[in-house]
């Protein structure tokens, strides 16, 4: 394998950076997630080309998930393999963050928001990307059982064990948000990010009042599947491609491409060809517009796939 020397000029490609709340943070406009392709059952290779590329075109933060895979782990343990290949000498250039809230490991602690399960995954977390601290943990959903006081203690207490810098939320619905905001700031850790799924056809952070709870309280605001599984491009514009998620009903199905929706995916596109851009181009630009919107997260399954994405900004 051939040693990696990040490009020179990574600081100069055109990427954006937006401070992230009323933080010290900067991130990147546009950041790369490791939701799917980058499992144990993906090629390593294809992996380390994809990070490489965004790093090397200023994409420096890199989302993780405790069980991001598929297996669960395996992504982390990617990233792991490419921290000791490749990033090592630059890691104090890149902002990595993990989450634990959903299905983990069997049993009544390998799952939602314990103490117990947050401060076990992220240790397990760590080890996999071998790494001494993460600069985000996320509280990945919310708990209805758990006592709220019990998540967000957790939260507190992981960053002063230096285990995690800047803690978030993800998928946490308003009233819990809006309770462990100033819970967290009275305990001088302040919420740093939400992580919220937002695109142009699924609203429910801006009409849910979430985006501006964040704005008004100096909280910034990541956007994942901004593209909604691929519908937001153009592969769904002539119907159902036999090779695409929607045809194996992988995370979309086919009733869910009505006559009505195919209608408004291609005046979308016709709106983003007259501007000279892609649908998927369009539909990442929506969501930085909106304001309080600090980052969006892009999934990335070939580094022409990242490098058109790149190019919405």
């Amino acid at each position: 394998m051939n040693q990696y020397l990040a490009n020179e000029q990574r600081y100069d490609s055109g990427m954006q950076y937006v401070r992230c709340g009323q933080s010290g943070v900067l991130l990147p406009r546009v950041s790369l997630g490791m939701w799917h392709n980058f499992g144990g059952v993906d090629p390593f290779e294809r992996s380390r080309d994809i990070l490489r590329y965004a790093f090397d075109h200023g994409v420096t933060h890199i989302d993780l998930a405790n069980n991001y895979g598929p297996p669960y782990g395996s992504a982390e343990e990617t990233f792991g393999r490419l921290m000791d290949s490749d990033f090592r000498p630059y890691r104090d250039e890149l902002f990595i963050s993990t989450k634990a809230g959903y299905d983990m490991w069997p049993g009544p602690y390998g799952n939602w928001g314990s103490r117990k399960y947050l401060m076990a995954s992220l240790d397990q977390s760590l080890r996999r990307m071998r790494l001494e601290y993460v600069d985000l943990f996320y509280s990945h959903r919310y708990d209805p059982e758990t006592p709220l006081d019990e998540t967000l203690q957790a939260l507190v207490d992981v960053v002063r064990q230096g285990k995690a810098l800047y803690v978030g939320i993800s998928n946490w619905p308003l009233e819990p948000l809006r309770y462990g905001i100033p819970y967290l700031k009275q305990h001088d850790v302040p919420l740093l990010i939400y992580q919220g799924k937002l695109n142009m056809l699924y609203r429910k952070p801006v009409e849910q009042g979430i985006l501006s709870l964040c704005h008004e309280e100096g909280v910034g605001f990541i956007a994942f599947s901004p593209l909604a599984q691929g519908l937001l491009t153009d592969r769904y514009l002539q119907g159902i491609p036999r090779d695409s998620r929607m045809a194996k009903e992988k995370f979309l199905r086919p009733d869910m491409l009505t006559p009505e929706l195919l209608t408004q995916l291609r005046a979308w596109d016709a709106e983003a060809r007259a501007e000279g851009r892609t649908l998927a181009a369009n539909a990442l630009r929506w969501i930085l517009r909106q304001e309080g919107v600090t980052s969006v997260l892009v999934g990335a399954s070939s580094t022409s796939q990242l490098e058109t994405n790149l190019k919405a900004i």
